[in-house]
C-alpha cells in the first residue's frame, strides 16, 4: 500500500485514523478479523454521518478509497456513487440492474 500524505484539520484526525485502518484491512493479504473489520467500518460510519462535507473530507475520501465506499454507502440514496466516475457509476447501476433481473426470473 502506498500511504499517502495529506494535511487535515485536527477535526479530522479521528476520520483518518479510521480511514487508514480500513484501508489497510481492505488490502490485506492476510486474514482479517471479521469482529475487528467490522468495528472499524461501524466507527468510521458514525464518524462520517458527523463530519460536514467539505474539502478536507473530500481529500480524505480520495486518499482512502474504502473510507470513499463506505461514505457512498452512507449517502446512496441520496448521491449515488458520489465519487465514482460517471462512468463507472452507470456500469454499476445497469449491472445491479441486471442481477436484480435475473434473481426476479428465479422466482
Amino acid at each position: 500500500m502506498n500511504d499517502t500524505t495529506i494535511q487535515v484539520p485536527a477535526r479530522l484526525l479521528g476520520l483518518v485514523m479510521m480511514a487508514r485502518l480500513l484501508q489497510r484491512l481492505d488490502t490485506s493479504r492476510e486474514p482479517v478479523d471479521a469482529r475487528q473489520y467490522h468495528d472499524v467500518v461501524r466507527r468510521l460510519q458514525d464518524l462520517l454521518q458527523t463530519t460536514p462535507v467539505d474539502d478536507a473530507l473530500k481529500a480524505v475520501l480520495n486518499a482512502y478509497p474504502a473510507a470513499g465506499e463506505v461514505y457512498e454507502n452512507l449517502r446512496y440514496e441520496h448521491a449515488g456513487l458520489c465519487l465514482q466516475p460517471l462512468e463507472r457509476s452507470m456500469g454499476t447501476e445497469l449491472q445491479a440492474r441486471e442481477v436484480l433481473r435475473r434473481v426476479a426470473r428465479m422466482r
